[in-house]
């Protein structure tokens, strides 16, 4: 079977490779902690009507597009590492922003338009951020047979994130203490632990574009970036709706399963088996939310949840590595980061403007958007891959 696996180096696991691993898992916290916590203030504390919390929540979703034309001339012309640690600052300030208009400028007339200038501050920083930890610090840190493993490891603690962060914001805000500024406080330790690695002087390229996709969107990948963003549209939508942190702690329980799963219950399956059987899984959590009351399906659905996306995450980052060229591999994987966040991103969008309140609603249309995405996949996008793959 072309399971395509990617192997295991022990050597790969060195202290700095351990370093941008675990900031890539405390920056990605920091933001995702805003997905619980940021909506309920602003909808129960700040006045603000439904359209104008979905509006904020996707917000961040444009702003991941707007610094990556610039990145590769940016990491070329200076020191690749000095742009990532100021993006990680803007990061850091965005939220403290944030914080800031909760706290001092709530109701007034400036609380709307300074808020969402944060949100879309917070994603052109963060989006820039990713584009050079995961697809340039990583991989000059890894040797080149190791580099599929590197961004394939990486990108697991990034994935953590999606439930340790709302499961930390959701603990927090039952305490005296701010959930965004505790995950200000993580964006700076993360900051702090990347000042700490040491990276090599590399020569510029001569006659860098200003602004170029190099970096930022591989084209070629326009199917696959697709096709995530719809499956991720529906995990947005589910994450819109309030939940506990033991959904967000069952899910890490599904995200563990997961990484068991690809490397021993899908080792010789077929290749298409591993987000097929994510989107049955995320179906089959969206079908017993909607027509099960049970206790069990508390603890089941985001167990399915976290499996789901999981398999999909891993399979669809190596599709995308997969389908580059050589000198594409920082490409894919920004695109793959871009499909991944910003999909999240309008699913919360339309959970809060057009569905808020409405749960079974939005339970529903998440259904209808998985059996889109499965459509997707199994008609057209798999396919169109073996046709088109490079490695």
């Amino acid at each position: 079977m072309d399971t395509q696996n990617t192997p295991v180096h022990i050597r790969l696991w060195h202290a700095d490779f351990w370093l941008l691993a675990i900031i890539n898992l405390l920056i990605t916290m920091s933001v995702d902690m805003l997905i619980p916590v940021l909506p309920v203030w602003m909808l129960s504390s700040a006045g603000m009507n439904t359209v104008e919390t979905g509006i904020m929540m996707g917000a961040y979703g444009l702003g991941l597009f707007v610094l990556g034309g610039f990145c590769n001339f940016w990491v070329q012309r200076y020191r690749r590492n000095r742009v990532c640690l100021w993006a990680m600052f803007f990061v850091f300030l965005s939220l403290v922003g944030t914080w800031g208009v909760q706290k001092y400028l709530s109701f007034s007339g400036l609380q709307f338009p300074l808020l969402l200038f944060c949100r879309v501050v917070l994603g052109a920083a963060f989006g820039l951020m990713q584009m050079i930890l995961s697809s340039t610090l990583i991989i000059d840190k890894s040797e080149s047979f190791q580099r599929t493993e590197a961004n394939h490891a990486a990108t697991w603690f990034g994935r953590f994130a999606l439930s340790l962060g709302p499961m930390l914001a959701v603990v927090v805000s039952r305490t005296s203490v701010d959930a965004i500024w505790v995950a200000a406080g993580i964006a700076a330790v993360a900051f702090a632990l990347l000042s700490s690695i040491n990276f090599p002087f590399k020569t510029p390229e001569d006659d860098v574009k200003i602004i170029s996709t190099d970096r930022f969107f591989l084209s070629s990948a326009k199917w696959l970036f697709l096709n995530l963003f719809v499956i991720n549209v529906a995990v947005g939508l589910l994450l819109s709706v309030e939940f506990t942190a033991m959904f967000y702690a069952m899910m890490m329980v599904g995200f563990c399963i997961a990484l068991l799963a690809e490397r021993y219950a899908f080792v010789n399956a077929d290749l298409k088996s591993e987000v097929v059987s994510g989107l049955i899984l995320i179906g089959a959590a969206l079908l017993m939310m909607l027509t099960r009351k049970q206790m069990v399906v508390t603890y089941l659905s985001p167990v399915f949840t976290g499996l789901g996306i999981g398999l999909i995450g891993a399979r669809f980052l190596l599709f995308f590595i997969k389908l580059s060229k050589h000198c594409q591999r920082g490409t894919a994987v920004s695109t793959y980061m871009l499909a991944w966040e910003s999909g999240l991103a309008a699913g919360l969008f339309v959970g809060y403007a057009l569905l808020s309140g409405h749960e079974h609603q939005v339970l529903c249309v998440a259904l209808g958007v998985v059996v889109l995405a499965l459509a997707l996949y199994v008609g057209f996008v798999h396919s169109w891959y073996m046709r088109n793959k490079n490695r």
